[in-house]
């Protein structure tokens, strides 16, 4: 079954101190399934955050559809298998890492004292924050407070978990811990939809892709297939008569002629490497195809 549903979903916002309506998502559909983590691409003002809104139910849509795990309501029992962690968190800074994660344990889980304290404990220790559990939040630096506000998201055991813009703030150990967190949630069948301007983090963690521009879904699916539809070129090193050469030729039937064009001329083909796109210059590429 798949844990989201969205189906062409529309929102106008009205602004401006001449009141003027503004369209921001133009008939969104995409869908999530269990145990995945699904990037949530687009640049500012593509329609991002109005998107995520709207699955939380911060904002309602002009029309089009939400379906949580195949219900269309989004009842509280819904809401309690669903994990959030915004852009710019608020947090208690008066209470301690252990506290903040009790507070938010007991009123989101019915797990007993015990068992709460060893998945907060446990959570602690996932995000590298074990040393700071009796510190109060007000000493936190935004690294810390990103890894704390990630074990918030994840202390009820979550089916379905939104996170925006994770990575934020953080070095590259701080990176590590919360990816390899995301990667465990995830292969307990929680689908992650993840929106970050960290495009290489996106790509090493995030399987399949949404990318939304100018508040249309321009591209879902597999990362790789994103890559790919880039239609990165392939280098062929050759010898020809002592002197190393090299030639670039589209992937596909362009490049199986190249090559028995090389072989018929007897030249001796010493590499054949593609040139690998990242996700940044594919996204960037799409937005320019999109504007042009």
């Amino acid at each position: 079954m798949e844990i989201l549903n969205v189906k062409n979903l529309r929102k106008t916002y009205v602004k401006g101190f001449i009141p003027k309506k503004q369209l921001v998502l133009k008939g969104v559909s995409f869908s999530l399934q269990p145990g995945t983590i699904t990037g949530f691409l687009g640049g500012n003002g593509a329609g991002k955050t109005t998107t995520m809104k709207c699955l939380l139910g911060l904002a309602f849509p002009d029309s089009g559809e939400v379906e949580y795990f195949g219900q269309k309501e989004l009842t509280s029992q819904i809401k309690a298998k669903i994990g959030f962690l915004p852009e710019r968190p608020y947090f208690y800074e008066y209470l301690t890492g252990m506290e903040f994660l009790k507070f938010y344990g007991q009123i989101s889980t019915k797990l007993k004292k015990h068992d709460l304290n060893q998945r907060i404990l446990s959570l602690l220790e996932r995000v590298d924050l074990i040393h700071a559990k009796d510190k109060a939040l007000r000493d936190y630096s935004k690294g810390m407070l990103q890894k704390i506000g990630l074990a918030q998201a994840l202390v009820h055991r979550p089916e379905f978990v939104i996170l925006d813009e994770p990575m934020a703030g953080l070095d590259p150990d701080g990176r590590y811990y919360l990816s390899e967190l995301i990667k465990e949630t995830a292969s307990e069948g929680t689908a992650v939809f993840l929106s970050s301007h960290l495009l290489h983090d996106v790509e090493q963690l995030c399987e399949h892709l949404v990318v939304l521009t100018g508040g249309n879904v321009v591209y879902e699916g597999l990362t790789q297939k994103f890559l790919e539809s880039m239609n990165p070129s392939i280098d062929i090193s050759y010898v020809d008569s002592g002197v190393g050469k090299t030639c670039s030729v589209p992937k596909g039937e362009a490049l199986q002629l190249k090559i028995r064009e090389l072989l018929k001329s007897n030249f001796d083909i010493m590499e054949i490497k593609e040139n690998k796109i990242s996700l940044e210059e594919a996204f960037v590429n799409t937005a320019l195809r999109k504007d042009s």
